[in-house]
């Protein structure tokens, strides 16, 4: 992003483009928004002109949001520190320590998802068997001891 005092110093035509172009970048994607909605309400081709620049020239994604839309970026990164936790140290028991360390711990989280699948299975067994019970009792026909006879409550 150019300064707004380094463009201001480059003489001739590209001076009275490019200084509202560093003004606006210099205030950042709320500027470029509401110039292109006060050239859509005042003169409509301004604000088109505006928008396909805007696009054309991904200010959206370069200065207006920085770099929070860089996804590709932290991604690799993520890959990346994932890839050197198993790349070798250089020291053989160090090395040896952190396969071993590893090897546990992904026993210990295979025994735990085995363990959190275990316990949804019994949640859902006891409520199915909750529901039927329900189910049972609402299907039951009526039997005579469970009529109440007249001035019985």
């Amino acid at each position: 992003m150019t300064s707004y005092s380094a463009t201001a110093r480059t003489g001739g035509m590209t001076n009275w483009f490019s200084r509202p172009i560093a003004w606006l970048d210099s205030r950042g994607r709320g500027a470029w928004i509401g110039a292109m909605v006060l050239g859509f309400i005042f003169v409509w081709p301004v604000g088109l002109a505006l928008l396909f620049y805007i696009t054309l020239t991904n200010r959206w994604s370069k200065n207006m949001f920085g770099n929070s839309f860089n996804c590709a970026a932290r991604r690799h990164e993520k890959f990346a520190h994932f890839a050197a936790s198993y790349r070798p140290s250089g020291n053989s028991a160090f090395d040896a320590y952190k396969v071993e360390t590893l090897r546990r711990l992904e026993e210990e989280q295979a025994a735990f998802e085995g363990f959190l699948q275990r316990l949804r299975e019994a949640k859902d067994k006891t409520e199915f068997d909750t529901f039927m019970d329900d189910r049972a009792k609402s299907n039951r026909p009526v039997e005579p001891s469970d009529v109440a006879r007249p001035g019985e409550y």
